[in-house]
C-alpha cells in the first residue's frame, strides 16, 4: 500500500499521481482484467503512449474525448492519456441509443470518440450526421465503417512519448459525465481532478482501506461510482483493482476469488440479487472484507455481513455534483438509527435549508445544501449550461435537489426527492425522459410516467406509464413496450402500463401524479413481467 502525497496541490492532478505512483511502486499491480495484469508502471507508460496518439489527432489541453465503450482496460488508459495532456473525457451510457445517444455526443462537444466495433452499428442508426470528426476503434469484432476517419486502438499504445509538457491546475475538469436527466435533458457534470481525490481519498478512508487489499470493480465505467470507489480509489492508496465489463449476480464471488478482492462496491439493487441468489455451503468462504454497498436496507446489513463474512458494509450519500457528501460504516462498533445516512464527509458543510434558505430546526424537512470548505471540492458546474449551474446555486450553497431531516442526536435521513424521478435498478431515471420516448409513439394522446415502489428494495421503483391514446388508435401495452425498447434505452421500458380515458389535471394543466401513485397497480394494468415479455438489451 502506498497512499499519493497530497499536501501539495500541484501534486493534486490523476495523471501525476500515476506517475508519482510508478516512481515509487512501479512494479506493483495496478489494473487486473481477467488474465491481463498492468502494473503502475506500464499504466503510467500506457497513459503516456495514449496522450501521445490523442494528441497526434488533434486532441489538446481543454478539449474534450468522448469515450462510448465497455468497461475495460483502455477506457482507463485513454482516461489517463486525456487528463495527462489537459483534456478532459466524457463517457456515454453505452445502452444510449437514438436520440439519448446523439443529444450525449452532441453535447459533450468532443470531435474524437473512442468506441467499441460491436457499438458501431449503435452509431450508424444515427444517420450521415455525425457529431465527430475521427474514431478510434476497439476491435472486438468487425468494424464498419461509417465513413468517418478511423484509426485501431492499439496505434495509440504504440506512440511512445515523454510526459506532457501541459500546464495543469488541480481545480481544472478532468471529465464530465451526465446526470439522469431527471428535469428534462441530461447535465454534465464538470468534475475536477481534485473532486475526484478528495472523493477517491474520503471513500478510502471510510471504508478502511489497508495494506494488502484489492479492489473489484463491476460497475460500468460511464457511473462516478466506478472511478471514485475503484480506479482512483486504487491509485490514491497504491492498490490493485480487478475490473469486470459488468455485473453478474451468478458469477460475483467467483469472480471476487478469482481476483482475490477484499474490497468491492455495489450500489442499488446489485446487493439485493446477492441476497436472493440460493444460498450455498461457500457463501462465506469468500475474500470480501470491506464492502461499500449503497443503499444497503438496516434490517439486511447484520444478516448480510454474517452470510458472507463481511467485516463491514460502509455506505454513503451523494452526487456526481459531489462525490462524498455523508458516510456511515456498519462494522458492530456503532449502532445507527434505521435508516441513517452517516456524518458529513471532509471538505464540505452540510446544512438542510428550506425554500428562503433558512436552516429547519432539527426533525424538520429541508433541503440538503452543500458548501465547500476547501477549494473544487464539488463540481464545477454543468457543461455548456450556465444557467443551469447558476440555479443550482443559490446564497453560494449547491441545492442538491433531495429532501431530509436531521434528528435532534444530528443523524440525518433522506426523505424525498424534489424533482420527480424514479431510482431503478440503481438508476436514476426521469419520468420525463420516459414520457418523451413512449410521447413519440403515433398513437399517444398523452403519458404519464411514475414509480411504483419494488418489492425487492423500498427505495427502488419499478417504472409505469399511464397513457391516453389517440381518437380511433388501439395499440396495446406490449406493442407500446416494443417501440420503447427499440426506440430508447432499455431501462425506459415500463413493467406497468395501463390506458385511461384522461390523466387528472390540475387547473393550470398540470397532471396530478400523486393521484396515480395512490392508484398504483389496479386491475387494468398491464404486467410486462407477468406476461413474460422479453426486454432487448
Amino acid at each position: 500500500m502506498n497512499w499519493a502525497s497530497l499536501q501539495d496541490r500541484e501534486e493534486r492532478l490523476l495523471g501525476r499521481i500515476l506517475s508519482r505512483q510508478a516512481e515509487k511502486i512501479g512494479d506493483r499491480p495496478y489494473l487486473m482484467a481477467g488474465a491481463d495484469h498492468y502494473s503502475y508502471g506500464r499504466v503510467d507508460e500506457l497513459a503516456r503512449s495514449y496522450a501521445a496518439g490523442l494528441r497526434e489527432l488533434g486532441v489538446g489541453r481543454g478539449d474534450t474525448v468522448a469515450l462510448f465503450m465497455d468497461s475495460c482496460p483502455e477506457f482507463v488508459f485513454a482516461a489517463f492519456g486525456a487528463n495527462k495532456l489537459g483534456a478532459i473525457w466524457v463517457p456515454t451510457n453505452t445502452d444510449y441509443k437514438g436520440e439519448w445517444l446523439r443529444s450525449s455526443l452532441e453535447d459533450g462537444g468532443a470531435k474524437l470518440l473512442l468506441t467499441d466495433a460491436h457499438l458501431l452499428p449503435r452509431l450508424a442508426e444515427l444517420g450521415p450526421e455525425l457529431p465527430f470528426e475521427r474514431l478510434v476503434v476497439r476491435r472486438d469484432c468487425d468494424p464498419i465503417d461509417l465513413g468517418v476517419e478511423a484509426v485501431d486502438i492499439t496505434s495509440l499504445a504504440e506512440c511512445p512519448g515523454p510526459e506532457p509538457d501541459v500546464e495543469i491546475a488541480y481545480g481544472d475538469t478532468a471529465a464530465v459525465l451526465w446526470t439522469s436527466g431527471t428535469t428534462g435533458r441530461s447535465k454534465g457534470v464538470m468534475q475536477s481532478h481534485n473532486a475526484w481525490i478528495r472523493g477517491a481519498v474520503s471513500g478510502a478512508h471510510n471504508a478502511g482501506a489497508q495494506a494488502g487489499d484489492v479492489l473489484y470493480n463491476c460497475l460500468p465505467m460511464y457511473n462516478s461510482a466506478a472511478w471514485v470507489t475503484n480506479i482512483y480509489r486504487a491509485l490514491v492508496t497504491g492498490l490493485p483493482v480487478g475490473m469486470d465489463p459488468r455485473f453478474s449476480a451468478t458469477e460475483f464471488w467467483d469472480r471476487c476469488r478469482y481476483y482475490g478482492a477484499t474490497m468491492t462496491f455495489t450500489l442499488g439493487a446489485m446487493h439485493i440479487f446477492l441476497w436472493q441468489a440460493p444460498r450455498q455451503s461457500d457463501d462465506a468462504d469468500n475474500p470480501i472484507r470491506s464492502a461499500s454497498m449503497v443503499p444497503m436496507p438496516d434490517d439486511l446489513i447484520g444478516p448480510f455481513r454474517e452470510r458472507f463474512a463481511i467485516e463491514r458494509i460502509d455506505q454513503g450519500y451523494g452526487q456526481s455534483e459531489v462525490m462524498g457528501l455523508l458516510a456511515r460504516t456498519d462494522d458492530g462498533r456503532r449502532e445507527w438509527k434505521p435508516s441513517a445516512l452517516g456524518e458529513p464527509v471532509e471538505g464540505i458543510d452540510v446544512k438542510l435549508l428550506d425554500d428562503d434558505d433558512l436552516e429547519v430546526p432539527p426533525c424538520e424537512v429541508g433541503e440538503f445544501c452543500v458548501r465547500p470548505t476547501e477549494p473544487y471540492a464539488i463540481f464545477n458546474g454543468y457543461l455548456g449550461q450556465p444557467e443551469a449551474t447558476l440555479s443550482a446555486y443559490r446564497n453560494l450553497w449547491y441545492h442538491t435537489g433531495d429532501l431530509g431531516r436531521r434528528d435532534a442526536d444530528g443523524e440525518y435521513f433522506f426523505v424525498d426527492r424534489k424533482s420527480d424521478f424514479m431510482r431503478y435498478k440503481g438508476r436514476n431515471v426521469s419520468s420525463f425522459a420516459v414520457e418523451a420516448a413512449v410521447s413519440a409513439h403515433p398513437a399517444v394522446k398523452e403519458v404519464a410516467a411514475h414509480g411504483v415502489v419494488s418489492k425487492e428494495l423500498a427505495s427502488e421503483a419499478e417504472i409505469k406509464i399511464v397513457v391516453v391514446r389517440k381518437a380511433g388508435e388501439d395499440v396495446g401495452p406490449e406493442a407500446l413496450a416494443r417501440f420503447v425498447n427499440d426506440n430508447a434505452p432499455h431501462f425506459f421500458v415500463p413493467r406497468y402500463i395501463e390506458f385511461v380515458d384522461e390523466l387528472p389535471h390540475t387547473p393550470t394543466g398540470r397532471v396530478q401524479k400523486y393521484r396515480l401513485r395512490q392508484r398504483g397497480v389496479t386491475p387494468a394494468t398491464w404486467d410486462a413481467q407477468a406476461a413474460g415479455f422479453i426486454i432487448q438489451r
